[in-house]
């Protein structure tokens, strides 16, 4: 069985793979501080996008998106701080936070589901 960070990091790709056909552009992955990591940074147009990724089996606990939790947010909403701040990007970029849900279809195919805006910033 493969462990939970392989298999994340899969996922992780093939969401990556998915925003680049999109049109998007991958900037960094798995950006990490002392205090949380975003999954994803992408730019989407005039969006600078921090974007987390999450899985779900199936919906028996709920929705791959449902699981970005209200602290979570918050945790990506302090790392996007913080990558601004050494990037030297304003109060005036536009930003973006973003869920891409990976769950299979009802016939086991795995999809992906970018969800733009998922949630504001939090403090």
């Amino acid at each position: 069985m493969i462990n939970k960070r392989k298999s994340g990091e899969n996922y992780e790709i093939l969401a990556c793979r998915y925003i680049t056909l999109q049109g998007g552009t991958i900037l960094q992955r798995n950006f990490r501080i002392r205090s949380g990591e975003i999954d994803i940074i992408a730019r989407d147009g005039k969006y600078l996008v921090f974007a987390e990724v999450k899985y779900r089996s199936s919906c028996r606990y709920g929705s791959a998106e449902d699981a970005v939790t209200a602290g979570k947010q918050r945790v990506i909403c302090r790392c996007a701080d913080y990558y601004k701040l050494i990037n030297h990007l304003d109060e005036y970029t536009p930003v973006r936070f973003d869920v891409l849900a990976v769950s299979p279809d009802e016939n086991g195919i795995v999809q992906v589901r970018w969800i733009r805006d998922a949630f504001s910033y939090r403090r």
